[in-house]
């Protein structure tokens, strides 16, 4: 399960666009660029995409499945007859876009660990299928949501807190994550920023020894986070009710309404600050 949630938001490093003709046939591998496709108003473009964007968006489940998001199939896209094939580069995707580079067919690899890699692969894409002007609207959009909410989480409560991404293994958030950059504008101190690691493995101990006051749990599967966490009854968040269940895929996915994101992690902090998240900073 690691492997679906943690290593789909790690990546490498951005490959430069080319100044080719906007493509007309394009086969997305993962979800966060499936749905910057869906947002711009290009999805009349996708002619397939990898099994975790059909699962994830309900608007691609009619597209032909390419494999999985780390086993894709070379034979499935070629099939498909894609001017332009989007990745999000990691190991398991480098022999892929070797291959399909050696076949003349147009890759564009974007990461999207950071908040400004993310960002950066909104306005890659628009520029790669004409809708340059939406995307860095779409763009400015998210950068005042945060510039908003970061004001505001000056303001508010500090909370000190940890974002689980999975439980067994513990994997959580660390620094230099647009999660990380979520949190730290939602004025939460993220314990786990100690790791220069974006999304490290951690222990149970280790977790216990920071002591958290609020615990947001991603994890998929396994029941109620309160459930699993009250294991250990001497964690703050725990005992004063800081123990708070994420929804993956409203939350962490790293793709085009990352600020509708933000929005819904003031709502889930608002109830441990008593207050309610501000009209203005959350839209």
């Amino acid at each position: 399960m690691v492997r679906g949630l943690v290593a789909f938001l790690s990546t490498l490093a951005i490959v430069a666009p080319s100044l080719a003709a906007p493509p007309q046939r394009v086969v997305s591998l993962g979800p966060s660029l499936t749905a910057i496709f869906l947002e711009l108003g290009a999805s009349d473009l996708l002619v397939g995409a990898d099994e975790r964007s059909l699962r994830m968006l309900p608007e691609v489940r009619g597209l032909p499945v390419v494999g999985g998001l780390f086993n894709p199939s070379l034979e499935s896209i070629v099939s498909l007859g894609p001017d332009l094939v989007a990745l999000v580069p990691g190991a398991e995707q480098r022999n892929l876009q070797e291959r399909l580079g050696a076949l003349g067919i147009d890759v564009v690899a974007l990461p999207n660990t950071s908040f400004e890699e993310l960002l950066r692969s909104i306005e890659v894409l628009g520029e790669r299928v004409g809708r340059a002007k939406q995307a860095r609207a779409r763009v400015e959009e998210i950068r005042a949501a945060f510039r908003r909410t970061e004001v505001d989480g000056f303001r508010a409560e500090a909370l000190r807190g940890v974002w689980v991404l999975q439980r067994d293994p513990l994997f959580v958030v660390g620094a230099g994550s647009f999660l990380d950059r979520m949190l730290a504008v939602a004025g939460v101190v993220n314990l786990a920023a100690e790791f220069d690691s974006p999304y490290p493995r951690v222990s149970v101990e280790w977790l216990i020894d920071a002591a958290p006051q609020l615990i947001l749990d991603a994890s998929e599967g396994g029941g109620p986070a309160l459930d699993y966490w009250s294991r250990w009854p001497s964690l703050p968040a725990v005992t004063s009710g800081g123990v708070v269940d994420v929804e993956a895929a409203q939350l962490t996915l790293p793709g085009p309404r990352v600020d509708a994101a933000l929005a819904r992690l003031l709502a889930l902090l608002a109830p441990r600050r008593g207050t309610a998240p501000d009209a203005e900073s959350s839209r």
